[in-house]
């Protein structure tokens, strides 16, 4: 058996559910400048979003699901973890985002996947704390990886990881295959295939004997 683990943001969608969340709010702009320093290793990844989650508080619940109900994956993304699924693949999300995002744009799409591993804004008596918790609170995707694995009953040489950041670079590092999708240049060197589209991501697994043509 085997498990894919993608990304989210920028890989499985172009959306970022924090700019989401920011123009919502009208914090987009310091939003931004979070992510920009955090991308730039000028703050850490838990800083970054600790900063950002900030920014949110006391934003209704309500304002924060029409937020998210903006987030839509990638065309061609849901035909691609159909298929994978289909091939007996496991499939996982798993992302420094948040959870619902993830949710909400794979519920647009009428698709889902076995395992949805991401960060959750606390929200107390309908809104936004300014708090965050979840299990990728620090950027770093292996231990959560392993422990799918694990769970899943498959070898950690089995699984492919798909990404795009620097904190996608342990997961990528930790897993069998290492695919990069438009990734940064730093990630790329730690990668065994970059594609640029879904489409050569698809054809990629197809090419591969992970998603199964029914060809023989």
């Amino acid at each position: 058996m085997t498990l894919v683990a993608f990304d989210f943001d920028e890989t499985l969608s172009q959306s970022d559910p924090s700019i989401l969340l920011g123009r919502e709010y009208d914090v987009a702009t310091e939003m931004r400048g979070f992510l920009e320093q955090g991308v730039r290793d000028d703050i850490d990844f838990e800083t970054s979003l600790q900063e950002r989650v900030s920014l949110l508080e006391g934003m209704p619940e309500r304002r924060v699901e029409a937020a998210f109900e903006r987030c839509s994956l990638r065309d061609g993304v849901a035909d691609m973890i159909t298929a994978l699924r289909r091939s007996d693949i496991r499939v996982a999300v798993l992302t420094g985002s948040f959870e619902r995002a993830v949710e909400a744009a794979l519920e647009q799409a009428e698709t889902t996947v076995d395992h949805v591993v991401a960060n959750r804004l606390v929200i107390e008596n309908g809104a936004v704390t300014g708090g965050v918790d979840g299990p990728v609170l620090d950027g770093q995707k292996d231990g959560p990886l392993g422990e799918l694995a694990v769970a899943d009953g498959v070898d950690l040489e089995q699984t492919i990881a798909v990404g795009n950041g620097a904190t996608d670079l342990s997961m990528l590092r930790a897993a069998g295959t290492a695919v990069g999708f438009n990734p940064e240049p730093v990630v790329e060197q730690y990668c065994d295939v970059a594609v640029t589209s879904v489409r050569k991501l698809h054809l990629y697994f197809e090419q591969h004997g992970i998603i199964d043509t029914g060809e023989r």
